[in-house]
């Protein structure tokens, strides 16, 4: 059970060996974050739509950051030309490696589709059940959260749990072992699950501090995740490292950097 706790010390660890290029990380999603407020404050379930993407996505995005802690690992120069290694080469070397070619990519497409699940389910709970029509944030405040007589932002918490866990349980292995070793994204998925499975208390003790730290971040104006989207990332590659057994698996390439 203290093992989350090692992953987030390991990925701190991390952080300081490469404090510029992992805040750059944390300073983009931040700006994404803000951003993406900013443009729909005043419309709930674009901004819901907005954010819950945001959160899917962002262990895609994190993909450098794994990239970063591999090449730690391994005693090799953490750069900038790493990070964008990182995020052209499964490209450039489509003809040597046409099964994972744009495999992150189709992940990524694949947790966004599970995003857009969420809210249109979230849409029409909220639609059909709450006593006034729901419009901005504040009318969500006013007449889901702070309803006196209906449990209808329970049901919804808990209907949120439920389609987050297998999520969570379908990426928290699957991005990094996509970054390091040829598999294919099933194979990646299966493997996330076995280790969630195996090791499930460590794992949801684990989930709940992904979604801690996320929530203080965002409770600081986006300002937080400067420093925790790094640590998170640079933690869930430690993660990947001591539940996987990645031995009898091919690497995905050879050399510094790269997918």
């Amino acid at each position: 059970m203290d093992q989350p706790l090692q992953w987030l010390a390991l990925g701190f660890k991390d952080f300081s060996k490469a404090p510029c290029l992992s805040t750059l990380h944390g300073l983009i999603l931040a700006i994404a974050g803000f951003l993406i407020s900013w443009f729909a404050h005043d419309r709930f379930w674009l901004l819901a739509g907005g954010l819950s993407g945001f959160m899917v996505i962002a262990p895609v995005l994190a993909t450098s950051l794994y990239a970063m802690s591999r090449a730690i690992e391994r005693g090799e120069e953490v750069n900038f030309q790493l990070l964008v290694r990182t995020w052209t080469q499964w490209q450039l070397r489509y003809r040597q490696q046409p099964e994972s070619y744009w495999c992150l990519i189709r992940f990524g497409l694949l947790l966004a589709l599970a995003a857009t699940g969420w809210v249109i389910t979230s849409s029409a709970l909220i639609t059909l059940f709450a006593p006034m029509p729901i419009h901005t944030p504040m009318d969500f405040v006013r007449h889901v959260v702070l309803a006196p007589h209906h449990f209808l932002f329970e049901i919804w918490l808990g209907l949120g749990g439920l389609m987050a866990a297998p999520m969570f349980a379908s990426s928290v292995i699957a991005m990094p072992l996509l970054l390091d070793r040829k598999v294919t994204v099933l194979q990646a998925v299966l493997t996330s699950w076995k280790a969630v499975l195996m090791n499930p208390l460590p794992m949801v003790l684990w989930a709940f501090l992904i979604m801690g730290f996320t929530l203080l971040g965002l409770m600081f104006f986006f300002l937080g995740l400067i420093l925790i989207i790094p640590m998170l990332g640079h933690g869930s590659w430690h993660a990947y490292r001591q539940l996987v057994d990645v031995s009898g698996l091919e690497e995905r390439m050879t050399g510094q950097g790269g997918l």
